[in-house]
C-alpha cells in the first residue's frame, strides 16, 4: 500500500528518509549486532548515539552556554507540573499567558503550586488571536511568565516572543519546536514533546537555563526536579531510547536540509499557500486572525457541516489522512509539521479545490 500524506496533529508523520535509515539499522546498528532498543542506556554504543542527539540539537538551535538540553518522559503535560515545581524558586506567583486548550491545561496543572495570574486571555474572542504584548498585564512578583507560542488545536501562533523583563519566560513549544529558528537566549524553559515535529511520542526535550536548577519546591519528587536529571544526563532512569534514537536522525534530516533557515522557508510556503487557498475559496473559512494564524496547524470550516463527513472520506480516499478538527473545535485541521513535505500540502489544496467543485 502506498504511504499517505498524514495530517494528524500528533503522533505526526515522521520524514520518509528517517524511517528508511531506521529501518536499514533496526537488525544491526552499525555493526554492533543489535537494534538500537536493545542497547544498554549506559552502553558505549547509546551513549554515542544520545551525545550526538544532543549535539546536532544544540547546533540546529544555537543553544548557548549556560543551558543545560534535557531528554525526558512524561509529555509537555508532565512538564505542566515541572515547570511550577523547579522555578517558583521560592516565590508563591506565577503569570500565565491563556490563547487555547494547551494553556488552559498548563494553567489549570500550575494552579496545584502557586497563586496563578492570568496575565492575558483571548477567550472572549474564541481563542481566534494572541493578545498583543500591550496587553500582557504582568506581576511584578510573578516568578515567571509561561505561554504557549503555538496552540494546536486552535491554530493560534504568537507573531512575536513576549517581553518579560528579569522574569523567566517559560514555553511550550511541543508544536512548534525545529520549524525555524529561535533565540534560545530569550528564555529561561523550553520544553516540546517530540511528536509533532521531532519523533515519535514517548520523549519530551527540555531546555533549561543552568541557573535555574536546583531549588525544587518541599516535596517535589525525584523525577520531576530538573537538578536531577541534569546531574545525570538524562539518565537518572532509563530513557526513551529509541525515541532519543529517531529524534536524533530527524536533527540529522534538518541539518541536510540546511538547517532551520531552510526549514522555517519551506514551512512558510506551506503555510502561505494552504491559507491562500482557504481564503479564496466560497467554501472554506479559518477563523483566526491572519497575523496570528499558525505555520503548523491550520483549522478550517465548510459552510455546511453537513458535508464533513465527505469531505474526510473521499479526502481519504485521495490519500490524505487525519484531517477531523479537535472535538472541541469541529471542521477540518491540517498539521503541516516539518515531516509534511510541499507535495502533501500540494495535494490537499488540489483535493479541496475539486471538492468545492463538485460540492460548493
Amino acid at each position: 500500500m502506498a504511504r499517505v500524506f498524514n495530517f494528524s496533529a500528533g503522533p505526526a508523520m515522521l520524514p520518509e528518509e528517517v524511517l528508511q535509515q531506521a529501518r536499514e539499522e533496526m537488525l544491526d546498528w552499525h555493526a554492533s549486532g543489535m537494534c538500537v532498543a536493545e542497547m544498554s542506556h549506559r552502553g558505549k554504543e547509546f551513549v554515542s548515539i544520545a551525545e550526538q542527539a544532543e549535539a546536532d540539537l544544540r547546533e540546529l538551535l544555537a543553544v548557548p552556554d549556560g543551558y543545560k538540553v534535557l531528554f525526558l518522559q512524561g509529555g509537555a503535560s508532565s512538564q505542566f507540573a515541572m515547570v511550577p515545581m523547579n522555578l517558583l524558586k521560592g516565590g508563591t506567583t506565577a503569570d500565565y499567558i491563556n490563547t487555547g486548550s494547551w494553556s488552559k491545561k498548563a494553567i489549570a496543572e500550575a494552579k496545584r503550586f502557586c497563586d496563578l495570574k492570568v496575565a492575558a486571555s483571548t477567550e472572549d474572542t474564541r481563542f481566534t488571536r494572541a493578545p498583543t504584548q500591550g496587553e500582557l498585564a504582568l506581576n511584578a512578583n510573578a516568578a515567571y511568565v509561561h505561554y504557549t507560542p503555538n496552540e494546536t488545536i486552535q491554530g493560534v501562533e504568537f507573531p512575536y516572543v513576549p517581553e518579560t523583563g528579569d522574569k523567566p519566560l517559560a514555553a511550550d513549544m511541543s508544536s512548534c519546536i525545529l520549524s525555524r529558528p529561535i533565540d534560545i537566549s530569550r528564555y529561561g524553559v523550553i520544553y516540546a514533546g517530540a511528536q509533532k515535529n521531532v519523533g515519535p511520542a514517548g520523549l519530551t526535550i527540555v531546555i533549561l537555563r543552568e541557573d535555574l536548577i536546583g531549588q525544587p519546591i518541599a516535596g517535589t519528587p525525584a523525577m520531576f526536579d530538573y537538578k536531577i536529571h541534569a546531574d545525570a544526563g538524562s539518565m537518572y532512569n532509563t530513557p526513551p531510547t529509541y525515541a532519543w534514537y529517531l529524534a536524533g536522525l530527524v536533527f540529522q534530516w534538518i541539518k541536510r536540509l540546511g538547517g532551520l533557515d531552510a526549514m522555517a522557508a519551506i514551512n512558510e510556503r506551506k503555510a502561505q499557500a494552504l491559507y491562500a487557498a482557504i481564503d479564496s475559496s466560497g467554501l472554506y473559512t479559518n477563523p483566526v486572525e491572519p497575523a496570528c494564524r499558525s505555520w503548523m496547524n491550520v483549522p478550517f470550516t465548510l459552510a455546511d457541516p453537513a458535508l464533513d463527513e465527505i469531505f474526510l472520506a473521499e479526502a481519504k480516499g485521495a490519500g490524505l489522512v487525519t484531517l477531523k478538527g479537535h472535538r472541541s473545535v469541529g471542521g477540518m485541521r491540517a498539521s503541516i509539521y516539518n515531516a509534511m513535505p510541499e507535495e502533501g500540502v500540494r495535494a490537499l489544496i488540489g483535493f479541496m479545490q475539486e471538492f468545492e467543485h463538485r460540492h460548493g
